[in-house]
């Protein structure tokens, strides 16, 4: 991971920006490191992501319950 910090109004020389640039794109082109904390993810894994770009307020509080409905069942099935 690159972590790129630059202070707000001050400005960077072509030689900082240039060295900043290129670290950014160096970091870019390394490949994506999974670990036991940030596993790779199935498919199955990844379609249980909910979208959260609603089109409205009541549409997220729709998503929402529902949401807690399906972990309030799927809780109940384990049996805890």
């Amino acid at each position: 991971m690159a972590i790129v910090r630059h202070k707000a109004g001050k400005e960077l020389d072509p030689e900082k920006l240039a060295a900043m640039k290129a670290e950014v794109e160096a970091a870019a082109l390394r490949p994506y490191v999974y670990d036991p904390d940030s596993p790779l993810l199935t498919e199955k894994q990844l379609s249980e992501f909910y979208p959260v770009n609603f089109n409205s307020m009541e549409e997220r509080a729709k998503a929402m319950k529902a949401m807690q409905n399906q972990e309030a069942q799927a809780f109940a099935a384990s049996g805890k």
